[in-house]
């Protein structure tokens, strides 16, 4: 896959994405999640952030590494992440 290819595959893994979101971290409907980025809510706090991560390799069948755990700050880079490896699985 190339790197057009995994951008276009980002469509798909966003609505996804978000549901796991706001299930990992018990979010309101009311939440922008597309636009929510690391500590803006208090869900999101250091144990908040490995649940999610957690719950994103599960659902989507992908492993991060250290760096991308940490680099992981907002909705976007974790769409960006996923789509990623994703492609890499392809």
């Amino acid at each position: 896959m190339t790197v057009s290819d995994a951008q276009a595959a980002g469509p798909e893994v966003a609505p996804k994405l978000r549901e796991v979101f706001v299930e990992a971290l018990d979010l309101d409907g009311d939440v922008d999640v597309e636009n929510l980025k690391y500590r803006d809510i208090e869900a999101w706090d250091s144990v908040g952030h490995m649940a999610l991560v957690a719950a994103i390799e599960d659902e989507f069948d992908v492993e991060f590494d250290t760096d991308q755990v940490i680099d992981m700050s907002s909705f976007k880079v974790a769409t960006d992440m996923v789509t990623e490896l994703k492609s890499k699985n392809d």
